[in-house]
């Protein structure tokens, strides 16, 4: 590998919304930083199974449900 290129890769600790702590590797900050998420997977509807709206942005989704919204049933 050429020298000099890569970013520097140290530990931090990262602080869960519930306040659980953890020490990874990272690019992000300095040695020794911490970085508070305010998005984790207690709180992300992703990993939690919450309900998720979509946005219509010019009937995009009306008209995908009209076009293919009968496949699939009987």
């Amino acid at each position: 590998m050429k020298p000099d290129i890569h970013p520097n890769y140290h530990e931090i600790k990262v602080v869960l919304t519930d306040g659980t702590e953890y020490t990874t590797r990272s690019t992000w900050g300095k040695p020794g930083d911490v970085m508070k998420l305010d998005i984790d997977p207690l709180t992300h509807p992703a990993w939690t199974g919450g309900q998720q709206q979509l946005m219509d942005r010019g009937g995009r989704v009306s008209r995908f449900q009209k076009r293919f919204g009968n496949i699939g049933k009987s």
